[in-house]
């Protein structure tokens, strides 16, 4: 499986975000269905208003990623937080946020079924606004 970066489906741009979500990428097991995202982010995005009124107001999805430029800190909803930048590998495990602290692109892979309910779930909050 092959796919250009600029080929993968747009999910969501808004102001300073695009998602863009390639769907049956591939399986991992018990994970089951994968899909593989790319994100460009601004500098300053925070998706703590995007995530509120999931459990504990956190994505409620694992990642596992590469930062191919920029730096981003996670936050669990106990307060610990990690910072990952350009040419780190991460994994962020359900129950997080993410505040982009320079401009960023991060690959990632992720349980399909349990990302395209966050995704929607994002989506359902920016068309609520307006």
């Amino acid at each position: 499986m092959r796919i250009r970066t600029t080929d993968v489906d747009v999910q969501m741009a808004i102001p300073g975000a695009t998602l863009r979500q390639h769907r049956d990428f591939g399986t991992a097991g018990s994970l089951g269905t994968l899909s593989c995202e790319f994100f460009t982010l601004a500098e300053g995005v925070d998706t703590t208003p995007l995530f509120q009124g999931l459990p504990e107001d956190a994505c409620q999805c694992p990642h596992w990623g590469y930062v191919l430029t920029g730096q981003l800190t996670t936050t669990a909803p106990s307060g610990t937080s990690e910072t990952v930048a350009a040419g780190d590998l991460f994994y962020w495990p359900a129950g997080h946020n993410v505040r982009v602290d320079s401009d960023a692109e991060i690959v990632m892979f992720s349980p399909q079924d349990e990302h395209t309910a966050v995704i929607n779930h994002m989506l359902d909050k920016v068309n609520a606004q307006g």
